[in-house]
């Protein structure tokens, strides 16, 4: 069974544009055919998190989910997923849109 993973996709690689993108083997072999697709986990921030995180010093989690299902930068996903061997990547089981 998978974990819930909520995120905001910044940017996105479709299955066509895998080439152009220097990407480890094992995320480019796991990503045929899908998307990549780049996320900040938690979900996009109010201001007020924005700030506390800016006077907190405190960075942004990124991680990368491969999924069946494309997503736009901007939006906000839910997905379940299932960690993979490298780290901060996930393969998703299950993607919804929430923006959509």
């Amino acid at each position: 069974m998978g974990e819930q993973l909520v995120g905001e996709v910044v940017h996105v690689v479709p299955p066509e544009d895998l080439d152009d993108y220097d990407l480890e083997p094992e995320l480019e072999t796991m990503a045929t055919d899908r998307y990549v697709l780049v996320c900040r986990k938690g979900g996009a921030p109010s201001w007020i998190e924005k700030l506390r995180m800016f006077f907190l010093r405190e960075p942004i989690e990124a991680v990368t989910v491969v999924a069946e299902t494309a997503a736009s930068e901007g939006e906000e996903i839910t997905a379940t997923v299932v960690e993979t061997d490298l780290a901060g990547v996930y393969e998703a089981t299950h993607l919804e849109r929430v923006d959509a």
